[in-house]
């Protein structure tokens, strides 16, 4: 297998952290058996974010792929299960103005189908029960604060996320990767020589000296040292779309085991909304708010009266964020991964997620177009796979913009400024007119405008029913056949309800824990 010719003899991955050691480790993983060396650079001058503590179900498919199993990676991690994400005070005008976006599964087909059906119905102002919490397995394993993993093999897996140390998973797969023969050098880069047309042919470290590479991965975060500083990526901005540009991150001490939550919770602000992701060790806080509405000093201060007793006495972290991204995250030989290919506020935990895909679209297309006898270097391989990233930020943003246009609070200007900015994209003022319109078929329109990039059609009900996003005049169903379908799905939400309560102490021995024993080796 190593004689076989790989386009790339030298990885070199510029900068450490969550991006650079999972990019070292799917490639070593794909690619070792070629021959492939692998060398990861990182300076201990220059620090990371290291903030970014949930993840979607992806994070499941990357340790899979690698073979690493929960017992071995969460304990040293302190990572907890996460069964989704609950947003409370997004609205003020429902009666229950919070709602949970869970990770939904096979186990959710009824209910869900049920949901969605009662959710269209009330977009055309009937009064049935539309509210998601009442229907996902999830939302109730998280409000008993239990997580999704069964205890007894049943033959159909629940989906989830985890919660975890982005520091110590960096340290973790950091360690793993370097046991595996990657090349690790600590060093700092000083200098980036490129060719007249445009690839990088080295770069030069303080002490090291030059190395040279055929393929070189940005990895250096906000600065985006080769792919914006060096080639001079073009770069769009969110800026207008999205209104916050900090964050203030805080630790809390984490409560006893058993009352260890299995959820993100996302609360709304006076002017942004803060973040509580639970570890096994400790609770992970943080505030992400604009600084046009509000000052640091005050947003520490609301963050930390938010937090209440647990909170440390330690120093607020401020963390300024550049939200968009760059328009060729492959150009010429370097490839852009995490916060220098672009970033987009942590609502909805998919900094990972972009990541992930972003070395796994890479390895795929190389890999399609080694054994196809394709030009890797290509404009045209590199403008599909640039088209191909650029759909799932854009896909993210739009989504996560939907949040802020769909609050209903009064209560301050930044509230207020987020739901009447009208800078966003096509696509989501069409799926916004589209929802507001009781005659669109609206699980359509999102597989129509191509917006299940990222998020599925049951997302997007979440997402608007959540937020209350229905007529304020509600009449009654007709006793009518042609409404069957809906009194029956509101009988089976009160069905489910009451298959919960029933079968409470069984669901509580089934899902239990929280994180897995470790493993001790």
């Amino acid at each position: 297998m190593t004689s076989q010719i790989h386009p790339f003899r030298h990885l070199v991955i510029v900068g450490g952290g969550t991006a650079g050691w999972m990019a070292a480790s799917l490639f070593q993983h794909a690619w070792a058996r070629f021959g492939v060396e692998i060398t990861v650079v990182e300076s201990e001058k220059i620090g990371i974010i290291g903030v970014g503590e949930g993840s979607t179900p992806s994070l499941r498919h990357f340790f899979r792929t690698l073979g690493i199993a929960e017992t071995e990676w969460m304990a040293q991690c302190h990572a907890t299960y996460k069964c989704g994400i609950h947003f409370p005070n997004w609205s003020s005008h429902l009666s229950q103005n919070a709602y949970f976006h869970p990770f939904y599964s096979e186990l959710d087909w009824k209910s869900g189908s049920a949901f969605i059906y009662n959710a269209n119905l009330r977009r055309k102002g009937y009064d049935v029960e539309a509210h998601p919490d009442y229907f996902w397995l999830q939302t109730k394993l998280a409000q008993g604060k239990r997580s999704p993993v069964s205890k007894q093999a049943s033959g159909k897996e629940l989906d989830y996320g985890y919660h975890f140390d982005s520091a110590k998973l960096g340290a973790y797969l950091k360690c793993r990767a370097i046991k595996l023969g990657i090349r690790h050098i600590n060093d700092t880069v000083v200098a980036v020589k490129r060719a007249k047309e445009g690839h990088v042919t080295q770069i030069q470290l303080a002490r090291t000296g030059a190395l040279c590479g055929d393929m070189y991965l940005d990895c250096t975060g906000f600065q985006g040292l080769l792919i914006r500083q060096a080639l001079n990526a073009d770069y769009v901005d969110f800026s207008s779309q999205l209104l916050n540009d900090k964050a203030i991150a805080i630790p809390s001490s984490v409560p006893l085991k058993d009352k260890v939550a299995s959820q993100t919770t996302s609360t709304a602000m006076s002017n942004g909304w803060a973040w509580s992701i639970p570890l096994s060790n400790r609770v992970g806080n943080g505030y992400v708010y604009s600084s046009q509405h509000i000052s640091d000093d005050s947003a520490e201060a609301e963050l930390r009266r938010h937090i209440g007793s647990n909170v440390s006495q330690g120093e607020a972290r401020l963390i300024n964020m550049q939200l968009g991204r760059v328009e060729q995250h492959w150009y010429h030989n370097v490839l852009a991964v995490g916060l220098s290919q672009g970033f987009i506020e942590p609502l909805e935990a998919t900094a990972i997620s972009c990541i992930q895909y972003t070395i796994e679209r890479f390895i795929d297309i190389v890999d399609e177009a080694r054994t196809s006898g394709k030009e890797i270097a290509s404009t045209h391989l590199q403008d599909k796979y640039n088209a191909d990233i650029n759909r799932i930020f854009d896909a993210v943003k739009d989504y996560i913009t939907a949040h802020y246009r769909l609050n209903t609070r009064t209560d301050s200007q930044y509230w207020i400024d987020n739901r009447e900015n009208q800078d966003h994209s096509s696509t989501l003022q069409a799926l916004l007119s589209g929802w507001d319109d009781p005659d669109t078929h609206f699980e359509k329109l999102v597989h129509d405008l191509d917006a299940q990039t990222m998020y599925l059609a049951p997302s997007w009900y979440c997402l608007f029913a959540g937020k209350g996003r229905f007529p304020r005049t509600l009449r009654s169903v007709p006793l009518d056949t042609n409404y069957a379908n809906a009194i029956d799905a509101s009988k089976y939400c009160q069905h489910q309800s009451t298959f919960f309560n029933d079968h409470k102490k069984q669901l509580l021995k089934t899902y239990g824990q929280h994180y897995p024993e470790p493993v001790t080796f």
